[in-house]
């Protein structure tokens, strides 16, 4: 099966390339003729020959009439040089009033390997400023964090995908992979077709749920609760890996003690799941012979997300899964290079490599690479929404250069961040589309995309993967590479900002060399020639490294760490006022923020307006019929949504998706204390009958 649509100027007839969308980055083939013709690959393990529906439709992007093809300025098309000439002028202004942290950087999950390294050097190099994030802090964040902490070492799955087919069973809390990566149930249907049971915590009945052996349904915002439950049967009923606990871990005792006041009943009056389905989850795992423990956005989108992903960490730990082939955890990372988004210096927090960006030796190996002192190195800045929440303030950044991102829409608390995005004294977006922020922009610069570009990204395997161009892109639009390079042109007056990827990637690979996400060895040839390359991969003769824990935890003993840790309710709980949960998500038929999908004629047929899920009790009580337009107000805002009937959501909770304006003016922007992720997937909320 293939898809056709009329094509832009053709580079060359077929190419070998990847999905633009999520982490699974699916193989794919991309003829560009008369027509673009997609294809998906069988030789990548990830899609193995599948694609959704978002892929099988990816080409029409490169068609769409919605391209921007040339730089705005106040609305009106400019050339490159008066846009770039404009753009570096007001820096300028902006850093000698207000001085480098004056001006702020804001980047993405889905730019390149190529284009986030880059990114972060010129934020650090050219601007100086310390005020660099990007929108994968709403997306991994705290199981990065927790797995840090626990391993020594965060990369989403630390083993092929494809030993998901192998184990015995599976656990997912919170992800939806059906709706948001397809092609990855392919690894969970082989898994229980040898026999394998599949449970997913949830507190929809999603399609992922609706494919389990076993759907534990818990109240939003209780994930660590049952967690610890699960935990606390673990332990009373036998089933720790004493032997594996005494020689590759440490801390459990604080453990054992701390998961003692988490009988099943106490966590059964919290979650509303039922005693006897927790303690059938926690005998399917512990008579598994591999299991495998995997999270996603429903369970890490908390101002406590770090602490629930460590509890399920504790729980695999308990069990003896990580470190084992064919058993583990992992994280179900979402944007199509969430992983190596966050390795080479977007992060506010850290310098290429995953390197902290506040430890000595890590300052002196990367100011090295890039021919500076140390000391010009800025130290660590704002997390994403506090870096959006400083914006136009008076000891907030007053300009901003924003890449690859829709914070209009995907942020929390997205009122307030449109509010202060109005504020600035310059806003500057790259982007191919007009996307909701940047029809805020003082400038936008149109830029390339996937398919008009080359580049690397690592999936959420940690296996390094190669884009090749299968196409030119349209006449006056640049990459991310060249829009960077042209800025520090003119604001340092030398280069040393190439716009090939190839010479970026190879600095990245000297930037990266010795830290934890090594790339050293790395290199296109050895991508091209096989099916990827999973980091760390030291040197050009190493073999990359599918299952880091094998024989140690990247931790400076080599034991993986139990961290003790305590449930603690929702930074906002229901009331009185406010009596409902409502909880955030995809659907099939779109991505992220939608910039994209929702420009997809065959996508917007699946899904084309904002939805408000509620149960059938609910809607009896509140006198709700499906069709109806229903206001869901909370203390941030109000959004509109057309009623959806279904038993699949709880009574006590509303469903909202976020590709479109609405959800994210009522979600709250409450912070992880680690991992400074917001609290997305549950806020109070009250519903209202329009008209």
């Amino acid at each position: 099966m293939s898809i056709s649509l009329s094509a832009p100027t053709p580079v060359k007839a077929a190419t070998a390339t990847h999905c633009p969308y999520c982490a699974l980055q699916c193989g794919m083939s991309v003829a560009v003729d008369e027509t673009v013709t997609i294809t998906p690959r069988k030789d990548v393990p990830a899609n193995a020959g599948g694609l959704c529906q978002k892929g099988w439709t990816a080409g029409e992007l490169l068609t769409s009439g919605d391209r921007l093809t040339t730089p705005l300025l106040y609305g009106e098309p400019v050339g490159w040089d008066e846009a770039l000439d404009f753009v570096a002028a007001r820096i300028r202004a902006v850093q000698e009033e207000h001085g480098p942290n004056g001006v702020a950087v804001f980047g993405g999950g889905g730019l390149t390997n190529e284009k986030a390294y880059q990114l972060g050097k010129f934020a650090r190099m050219v601007l100086r400023t310390s005020q660099i994030d990007y929108n994968g802090r709403f997306c991994m964040s705290s199981a990065a964090a927790a797995a840090n902490r626990a391993f020594g070492m965060d990369r989403g799955l630390p083993f092929p995908i494809t030993d998901l087919g192998g184990a015995d069973a599976v656990l997912i809390a919170g992800g939806n992979v059906a709706e948001t990566m397809p092609p990855f149930v392919r690894h969970l249907t082989a898994m229980r077709d040898r026999g394998g049971r599949l449970v997913v915590i949830d507190p929809r009945v999603t399609a992922t749920a609706r494919q389990a052996d076993l759907h534990l349904q818990p109240a939003p915002g209780t994930d660590l609760a049952l967690a610890l439950g699960l935990l606390h049967i673990v332990i009373t009923e036998g089933h720790v890996d004493e032997d594996y606990v005494a020689g590759r871990t440490s801390g459990f005792d604080g453990v054992r003690t701390s998961a003692a006041a988490w009988w099943p009943e106490r966590v059964e009056r919290i979650t509303g799941v039922p005693v006897a389905r927790m303690r059938l989850a926690a005998e399917i795992l512990a008579d598994a012979g591999r299991a495998v423990i995997l999270t996603g956005r429903g369970a890490e989108q908390h101002a406590k997300g770090t602490d629930t992903v460590s509890a399920f960490i504790n729980l695999a730990l308990a069990l003896g899964l990580p470190g084992r082939e064919g058993s583990g955890y992992g994280c179900i990372t979402g944007q199509g290079n969430g992983q190596g988004g966050r390795e080479h210096g977007q992060k506010a927090d850290q310098l290429p490599g995953y390197r902290r960006i506040d430890d000595p030796a890590a300052r002196a190996h990367v100011a090295a690479v890039w021919g500076i002192a140390p000391e010009d190195l800025p130290g660590p800045g704002r997390s994403a929404y506090e870096l959006l929440d400083a914006l136009g303030t008076a000891a907030g950044p007053r300009a901003l250069l924003l890449f690859g991102s829709n914070p209009v829409i995907s942020a929390p608390r997205a009122g307030h961040v449109t509010e202060r995005l109005r504020s600035l004294d310059l806003l500057v977006v790259s982007d191919l589309v007009m996307s909701e922020t940047a029809a805020l922009a003082d400038v936008v610069l149109p830029t390339t995309q996937w398919a008009e570009e080359s580049g690397t990204m690592t999936n959420l395997e940690g296996r390094v993967l190669l884009r090749h161009q299968a196409a030119a892109p349209p006449p006056g639009v640049r990459s991310d590479l060249e829009i960077l390079r042209g800025l520090a042109v003119r604001l340092r007056g030398a280069e040393g900002f190439p716009a090939d990827p190839r010479e970026v990637f190879d600095e990245l690979r000297r930037a990266s060399a010795g830290g934890i996400a090594d790339y050293a060895g790395i290199t296109y040839e050895r991508i091209a020639a096989g099916t990827g390359v999973f980091w760390p991969c030291p040197a050009e003769d190493h073999p990359g490294t599918p299952r880091p824990f094998l024989d140690r935890f990247a931790t400076p003993d080599g034991r993986a760490r139990f961290v003790p840790v305590e449930h603690r309710p929702p930074e906002e709980d229901i009331d009185r006022d406010y009596p409902l949960y409502l909880t955030t998500g995809r659907v099939l038929a779109h991505y992220q923020s939608g910039a994209q999908t929702r420009r997809i004629a065959a996508l917007n047929a699946v899904a084309s307006e904002v939805f408000v899920e509620i149960h059938p009790d609910l809607a009896e009580r509140l006198e709700v019929a499906p069709g109806d337009l229903l206001r869901v107000v909370g203390r941030r805002g109000a959004a509109e949504g057309v009623a959806r009937v279904t038993p699949a959501v709880r009574p006590d909770t509303v469903f909202m998706p976020f590709h479109w304006a609405g959800a994210n003016l009522l979600t709250n922007p409450a912070l992880d204390p680690v991992s400074r992720m917001p609290e997305f997937k549950v806020c109070a909320v009250k519903l209202e009958r329009v008209g």
